[in-house]
Formats: structure tokens, sequence, C-alpha cells
């Protein structure tokens, strides 16, 4: 099977990197507005060979949008003017409800199958892409009803060949849940490290005193804003919705303070450590 990856960022390359080992991919095209990337592509056998977009798509039985949801969802309806009814589109974004509105009405619809992997790091570019780093996680399908049979089954079948395992939601309830666990997650992490940054002035205390908890609660906050600008952006009202009621429970755990109330604030911290027995699972 001829694949073509646009963007062969962290995501990208490392669907690359596992449908290669897989023996599912035998031939990868790359598709990047960064030369540079696909240079570093290139050199580390990411993909065979550099290409335009025309040329990667007219070529491939399927083409794996991997950039930016906003530059995904401009860009989607130029590539399903390009496919055929033979061949599959799919994307990896993390918002799903306005890429697939995006082309609701498009002809081509029925080749295109919206997907989101349920996996990610702070890193960025093609020298961060790991073969397995999809391993065991979950890999979302949306709205596959209104895809095509066999596109369905093949993107099917690089999820498997992924190793994750396949969930299926519509693209609506998608954005709420992943609001809710991830998006969030985000800004909580930005919002810390610049509490941190504003209130403590001294950057060797921070390299000095920062503990591993501390460190695993910032690390998203090196994540890079021209990804994450744009998810915020595409799920809005989603993630002030779970933003506003961030808040309140940011605001009770105040309260408890100023008040002294230890009682309310261990019964904050009690119901809180019920994530404990979810994620344990």
């Amino acid at each position: 099977m001829k694949i073509s990856i646009v963007g062969v960022g962290l995501i990208g390359g490392s669907i690359a990197l596992k449908l290669r080992e897989k023996g599912i991919a035998d031939f990868i095209y790359g598709i990047d507005n960064s030369s540079r990337h696909l240079d570093e592509a290139l050199s580390l056998h990411i993909i065979d060979a550099k290409v335009d977009l025309e040329y990667g798509i007219r070529n491939s039985d399927l083409v794996i949008i991997a950039i930016p949801v906003d530059s995904a969802r401009k860009l989607l309806p130029t590539v399903l003017d390009l496919v055929s009814d033979t061949q599959t589109v799919m994307d990896a974004g993390s918002t799903k409800a306005g890429i697939v509105n995006g082309v609701k009405d498009h002809p081509n619809r029925s080749r295109f199958v919206a997907f989101h992997p349920m996996w990610g790091t702070e890193n960025s570019g093609p020298k961060s892409a790991v073969a397995e780093s999809f391993s065991g996680k979950a890999g979302v399908i949306c709205n596959k009803e209104e895809s095509a049979e066999d596109a369905l089954a093949l993107v099917q079948k690089i999820v498997e060949g992924l190793d994750m395992h396949l969930i299926y939601m519509n693209a609506e309830d998608h954005d709420v849940h992943t609001a809710y666990i991830s998006h969030i997650s985000h800004i909580t992490s930005y919002a810390l490290a610049n509490t941190v940054l504003e209130k403590e002035k001294e950057e060797d205390t921070i390299f000095q005193l920062a503990s591993s908890g501390f460190s695993s609660t910032v690390r998203l906050a090196k994540s890079h804003p021209e990804m994450w600008v744009p998810i915020f952006k595409q799920n809005k009202e989603n993630v002030l919705d779970v933003l506003n009621e961030h808040i309140s429970q940011l605001r009770k755990f105040k309260a408890a303070l100023e008040k002294e109330n230890y009682e309310y604030l261990t019964e904050l911290i009690s119901n809180a450590n019920k994530i404990r027995g979810i994620l344990d699972k």
C-alpha cells in the first residue's frame, strides 16, 4: 500500500514508522510545508520520498492528514477534490466536529474517515516520532456511518496496525469528552507554568527545587502553541464549559484555605482521590 503523510511531525511520523514496521505501508510519501521536517523524515527513514500535495494524493491508496486542526479543516476539502472513489483519506486531529461538518456536503465525503489517536507528547517534529507511541492507547473513529464501508475497513486496519483499541463516537461527543480529558489538562499546565514564572523570578531556584510532581504537572506546558491554539479555537465552547467548572473547583480550594476550613479541604481532596480507582482499572 502506498501512503501519503501530510505533516511528518510527531504524530504523522510516528504513524509512518509503525505502519512501515508492521509491513502495512510499502511506500510512504511525505508532504509538509517545512523542508527541514521533510529532510529529517527522509534521513530517519520515516518517509521514502518528499513530494507535493497533488502528486502525493494522486499516487497514494491512503492519505493521512496529521497537521494542526485549523489547517486540516482548510485542507481537507482540497484533498477530497483530488481523490478517486477507491482512495481513502483520514485525519489525526484532536477536534472532530468542525472537520466533519466542514465536508458534510462534499461529493467525496464518504472517502474520508475522521480519526483521533489518543496520544501525544509535548515534543514535536520528526525526531520525536516513535513507532510504539500508540500501543495500548485508544483510537477514536467518529461518524463512521458517513464513511464508505471500504474506507472505514481500511482505517480500522490502520488503527489495529497501530496496536490501538478502537472506540466509535459521534464528533460532537468526542469534542466534549476530549475537552474534559485532554484540553483542560493543557490549559491548566500552561496556567501553572505562567503562575510559577510570574511569582518565582529565580530561574535557578525553579530548576533546583522543582520536584518530579511539579515537572510532571507542567510537562504539557512545553507543548507548542501552533498546535494547541487551533485546538482551543475549534473546541472553544466545550473548553470554556470545562474551564468554568475548573475555576469553580479552584475557588472551593481557595475558600477552604481562606476560612481555615480544613474539614472541607479534606473532603475536596478525598473526592478527588476517586479518580485513582478509575485510572488504575
